[in-house]
């Protein structure tokens, strides 16, 4: 038995958790620097959860200058097995309005400056990223969804930029004409990352706007994404709330892989490995659970 200790990444606007007991507050270092803020340990119920702002309290960094892989670190040191990352997103589609939470479940990565691996010279790994959600963990969202009456869609792709400006015109027809359906900056390296830490891993991307490519809508600017953020705010603290109160003693196996993402992953030769690099990658390496 795995005991379930679920990490929340809360992304802009959403700051702290509510409804945490037995609270407390820990600053941590990982192998790959330090993670955007202090962690925040507490329960709801009898569920264990550890919360991190991303982007700091205060929103002191940029989606380019996030320190994912010591975020993701930070969360297998502290014993996470379900990580859930809240962010806001622009939308692609009519149908998915702004005030929708939407799980996705597939991404597409346009970033090009940041780490995206714990893994590379000393200690190759290639870990599969064609299902990147954990299906049961999403399914959790659902029901917590669906339990708070708040108004979710399951499934989309998520096109994550580097940011931090928003699309041109023609980025967003270009986008919206792929099929994509939501838009956003910092779910990418952190899917990956949390696949390589094999943890549990899912999206609740929150639509603050209709990106630029909407002819009856204005163009997107911080003001207008903000005000729906906010008007979010209480429907993300009882989602995330209900999701604790809810959420099985017990973690659940990953049907597609994230527990033993790293099996048969490693190409590099047990001989040829940097023993520098293995002590860093000790904690990721473990199996899920293990600190």
């Amino acid at each position: 038995m795995v005991k379930a200790v679920v990490g929340i990444i809360g992304g802009s606007g959403v700051y702290h958790l509510p409804g945490l007991t037995d609270m407390r507050e820990e600053r941590v270092s990982t192998p790959w620097g330090e993670p955007s803020d202090a962690l925040l340990f507490g329960r709801v119920g009898e569920t264990e959860a550890v919360f991190l702002p991303r982007h700091g309290r205060g929103h002191v960094y940029s989606p380019s200058g996030i320190n994912y892989r010591a975020n993701i670190a930070a969360m297998k040191q502290a014993g996470v097995t379900d990580l859930v990352s809240v962010s806001a997103c622009g939308s692609f589609k009519e149908e998915l309005y702004p005030g929708l939470f939407v799980l996705v479940d597939q991404f597409v990565d346009r970033t090009f400056s940041r780490e995206s691996s714990f893994f590379g010279n000393g200690c190759v790994a290639h870990v599969s990223m064609a299902h990147p959600v954990a299906p049961a963990l999403q399914a959790r969202v659902a029901l917590a969804a669906q339990a708070e009456s708040i108004r979710f869609l399951t499934g989309g792709t998520y096109v994550c930029m580097e940011g931090p400006q928003f699309s041109s015109l023609a980025e967003s027809r270009a986008y919206r004409a792929a099929g994509f359906d939501v838009i956003g900056m910092t779910a990418m390296p952190e899917a990956k990352l949390a696949r390589e830490a094999q943890m549990s891993y899912c999206t609740v991307a929150m639509v603050t706007d209709y990106d630029c490519w909407h002819p009856d809508h204005d163009d997107v600017d911080v003001a207008s994404v903000i005000a729906v953020v906010e008007a979010n705010a209480d429907a993300a603290a009882r989602l995330l709330a209900r999701l604790l109160r809810d959420f099985p003693a017990e973690h659940e196996p990953c049907p597609v892989g994230s527990d033993c993402a790293l099996e048969n992953a490693v190409l590099t030769a047990p001989s040829a490995r940097d023993p520098e690099i293995m002590k860093k990658l000790e904690t990721i390496m473990a199996p899920a659970g293990k600190r």
